[in-house]
Order: C-alpha cells, then structure tokens, then sequence
C-alpha cells in the first residue's frame, strides 16, 4: 500500500538529505537530477510537509568519549494499554535511552541504552525495576562493536526507481 503521494523525485530528494545532511541547491539538484529552482521548491514543500524531522551530525563518540552501548529487551508483566503508557511515559524521560521499539512476539520492547559504564548500566536497570513499570524480565546485551549502521533505503522502501538522468521537470 503506498503511503503518500510523493513521486520519484521527492523520494530521490529525501534519499539525498537522509543521506548528506543539509545541502547547498545546488548540490541537491545534482545528486537528483534536476534543476536548482524547482529542487529547491520541492525541498521547501517536504519541509513544510513534515517530511524531514531535522538534520543531525553524526558524531564519532568513540573519539570523545568511553560508553557502553547496551541493548535490551524487556516483556511486561501485563499488556494493558495502561501497562504500556506508563513504561513508554518513563522510558520518554531517560535520556540514557536512545532508541526503544515496541515489539510484537516474545518480547514487548528493544531499547538502545548509552552509559559510561557496567556501573552505570546497573544504576539505570535498578531505578527501571524499582519504577512499578511492570517489568517482567529483560535481558542485557552488550555490544562490542557495530558491523552496520545505515539508514533505510528510501528508494527501495518505495518501490522507486533509482535515480536516472533526465530532463529537468518540476
């Protein structure tokens, strides 16, 4: 089922800033294959649209600081919809957190959690339990190191052909 009605340029533009960041127009309109102006006015669209949330810098935290990346998983005792909205309402809070997926099948969640250390990591899990979040169980994965980390692919996801040159339309 296609969700919007955006077309092969709007998905070739979209790929373009998942990708790059901000851009000037004249380097959006050639990665996209169009004139500046109307890329531009596309782009300007998206924006008001909602379709791009922001631009973030990915930084090398590696180089800044040490951390310990973990990923857990966590199942509810119960799965009432007030089980859920108090335990996403906390999670919303801690900034330790940076990514947490409701899951369907064996477990409810999968969040992603930055910390200095083990120590740390331990303090965090504590409060969780300590929080009558109706924790279940949750099991601790420590990552050693990161194989990939890619955005989706827009134009697959879309079923969009990849971008060709062609004459400039808007």
């Amino acid at each position: 089922m296609k969700k919007t009605g955006l077309d092969a340029i709007d998905i070739r533009i979209l790929g373009a800033v998942q990708r790059h960041g901000q851009l000037s127009k004249t380097r959006l309109a050639e990665i996209v294959s169009l004139s500046p102006t109307p890329c531009w006015a596309r782009l300007d669209r998206l924006k008001s649209a909602g379709y791009i949330r922001g631009y973030r810098g990915e930084i090398a935290l590696e180089r800044i600081v040490d951390f310990t990346r973990v990923i857990v998983t966590v199942s509810l005792i119960h799965h009432r919809r007030a089980d859920f909205d108090r335990f996403e309402g906390h999670v919303a809070t801690l900034d330790e957190i940076t990514d947490c997926v409701a899951t369907g099948g064996g477990m409810d969640y999968i969040m992603t959690i930055y910390v200095r250390s083990v120590a740390a990591f331990e303090t965090l899990m504590a409060g969780l339990l300590d929080s009558d979040l109706g924790i279940d169980r949750y099991v601790t994965y420590f990552t050693t190191r990161t194989v990939k980390h890619t955005a989706p692919d827009l134009a697959k996801l879309a079923a969009i052909p990849a971008a060709r040159p062609s004459a400039d339309t808007g």
